[in-house]
């Protein structure tokens, strides 16, 4: 079994990605404090972008201009979660901060897409035991993740990349590529040219 007695507290042991105990009143606490703001945000008016900016600007770790997010927004603790500027993320994104998710510049992301940070341990007795971990996600600029995509934790995907609406990306993807399936892989390479420009 895993010992507690390292000297660290279960946050500490959870931002290193190490085994940690999610049932932590520290971490309790934090995620109380994001589930009010996120219910907030959630039931807040298309009317009122500036609470919605608000809101937003209190619960995410940072949000850039122009950065717009349609509610619902599911995430854990909110604080880990970083957007760049000008990106927009539909209706349904959930986002499990559980390690860092960092969102770059100009990123769209579709309907109900998943950026989805906690592992568990695949060994019964630790699992049984309720120990849990993370990996972070980083999401380059640019990049277009389609409705229905889940990005598991511990990957990167590259600039100007496509994931098609129901990818599930399970490793690294590169810059400018477009990928789709489960588990999302390469099908194409994209760059300047390689769509008509718009009439």
């Amino acid at each position: 079994m895993m010992s507690e007695a390292d000297g660290r507290s279960m946050r500490d042991r959870m931002l290193a990605g190490d085994l940690y105990l999610a049932d932590d009143p520290e971490l309790a606490e934090l995620m109380l404090g994001a589930a009010k703001l996120m219910e907030a945000f959630n039931a807040s008016s298309a009317r009122d972008p500036i609470e919605r900016r608000r809101l937003l600007t209190e619960l995410l770790g940072g949000i850039g201009e122009g950065t717009e997010i349609r509610p619902p927004l599911r995430v854990d603790y909110g604080r880990h979660l970083r957007i760049g500027a000008r990106s927009f993320a539909n209706y349904g994104l959930v986002a499990l901060d559980v390690a860092p998710i960092t969102v770059g510049d100009d990123v769209q992301i579709g309907t109900n897409v998943q950026l989805l940070t906690p592992t568990h341990p695949v060994d019964p007795e630790l699992r049984r035991a309720k120990w849990e971990a993370a990996e972070p996600i980083t999401v380059g600029d640019n990049v277009w993740l389609g409705s229905g995509a889940i990005v598991l934790g511990g990957v990167t995907i590259g600039d100007n990349t496509v994931v098609g609406a129901g990818g599930v990306v399970t490793r690294d993807l590169p810059a400018n590529v477009v990928a789709v399936g489960n588990p999302a892989r390469v099908v194409r390479t994209i760059g300047p040219g390689t769509e008509p420009a718009p009439a």
